[in-house]
């Protein structure tokens, strides 16, 4: 942690809405007039597409299976290593992770390549993730046991919609929108469940903010749905961590959202439509006080 250089963190699944999230930054960060050192958490798989597929068949070959959920198949180091640097000096080492051909033509490489490690230029005000394994904290089994990314951030955020909602939204962004087959996504979803349990859900623990959508329809076979749960058919619940770490004021919160309401002394409920103005209404003070403390 570091108030000189203050490091925002969004960890959430494949599937699970962090770009709302990050939306919600972008407008904060337009306001407030700070600019950002933006690292993006597929940059730190530690393999390329190509070679994700060779080391995941020499995992099956052992009776394994690698996910990029795994602490195995991302260069954990570095993101810690580049948090902890960054916190004391405002750099540090981060690269782009190109996902389509036309992503590449700048940079002329083919998508699914990374490209070279480079030091994050002076200037920036903050530095935010957005990624798999911002709130990432080892157990003594995994591979990179000494290696905690949570304990580095000044505000790490979760965005964790239940999961049948997770996996709906994953099937219907991964056949749309990329063109899989949804026998290969719901394959790719039962291959991650293990170190979905292990790596991704613990993380949800440490953060100071979780954002969670709960669908009010029947979402029971996630598998068949037809379409994704609309905002006006969901409720957001808001569970802090430490309200009082962040002077968080419920009662204005409650007066700016209509029909939002304690469900918990910790936890605000409000309805999905308003996710994207709860967000920036709960974080621009916090990001303001973030600033504050910066400049003294």
């Amino acid at each position: 942690m570091s108030k000189k250089h203050p490091i925002i963190s969004i960890t959430g699944s494949s599937g699970a809405g962090t770009s709302t999230a990050k939306v919600a930054f972008e407008h904060i960060f337009r306001r407030e007039h700070l600019i950002p050192a933006v690292v993006e958490g597929d940059s730190f798989h530690r393999f390329d597409r190509a070679g994700f597929k060779v080391a995941a068949k020499e995992f099956e070959a052992r009776d394994e299976r690698l996910s990029h959920f795994s602490d195995k198949a991302n260069r954990l180091d570095k993101l810690a290593g580049l948090f902890e640097e960054y916190g004391k000096t405002g750099s540090g080492e981060r690269r782009l992770y190109i996902h389509s051909d036309e992503e590449g033509i700048p940079f002329k490489q083919p998508a699914g390549t990374f490209t070279p490690w480079k030091n994050i230029p002076e200037g920036s005000d903050l530095l935010f993730y957005e990624g798999l394994h911002g709130g990432y904290v080892p157990k003594d089994t995994d591979a990179d046991a000494n290696i905690n990314v949570a304990k580095h951030t000044d505000l790490l955020i979760g965005i964790v919609p239940v999961v049948n909602l997770e996996w709906i939204q994953k099937i219907h962004r991964d056949t749309q929108m990329r063109g899989y087959a949804s026998e290969v996504v719901v394959d790719t979803i039962l291959q991650r469940m293990n170190d979905y349990v292990h790596h991704i859900t613990p993380q949800f623990t440490h953060a100071d903010i979780n954002f969670q959508r709960v669908p009010l329809v029947d979402t029971s076979n996630p598998f068949i749905a037809r379409d994704v749960p609309t905002p006006d058919e969901s409720l957001l619940v808001i569970h802090f961590r430490d309200p009082a770490k962040w002077n968080v004021d419920f009662p204005y919160f409650l007066s700016m959202m209509p029909n939002s309401f304690m469900s918990r002394p910790n936890t605000i409920v409000v309805p999905a439509t308003k996710m994207l103005f709860a967000m920036e209404l709960i974080l621009n003070p916090i990001i303001h006080r973030l600033m504050e403390d910066k400049k003294s």
